[in-house]
């Protein structure tokens, strides 16, 4: 089973099959706002939705922080754009 779990210290979420690092979404903090810059997945796992678990752990983490999101990782910004509209 794939889980995503999220590190703050390390500015990233990580998703692992068991304990197999499979991929990650990272981020940059300048003071509010969280710059997500990179989202990638291992070519084995694409096509399961797990870009988009990583990149909304990133999403919920940073209301829970009362951070700002932008994306320079151009996924992460379909993303976000996606979740504007809902």
């Amino acid at each position: 089973m794939i889980e995503i779990v999220f590190k703050n210290e390390e500015n990233r979420a990580v998703a692992y099959d068991n304990d197999k690092e499979i991929g990650e979404c990272t981020f940059v903090e300048n003071e509010n706002t969280w710059n997500i810059v990179h989202t990638g997945v291992d070519n084995s796992y694409q096509g399961q939705g797990i870009a988009k678990k990583l990149v909304n752990c990133i999403i919920e983490n940073a209301k829970k922080e009362n951070k700002n999101l932008v994306a320079d990782c151009s996924y992460a910004k379909i993303v976000l754009e996606r979740n504007k509209e809902k």
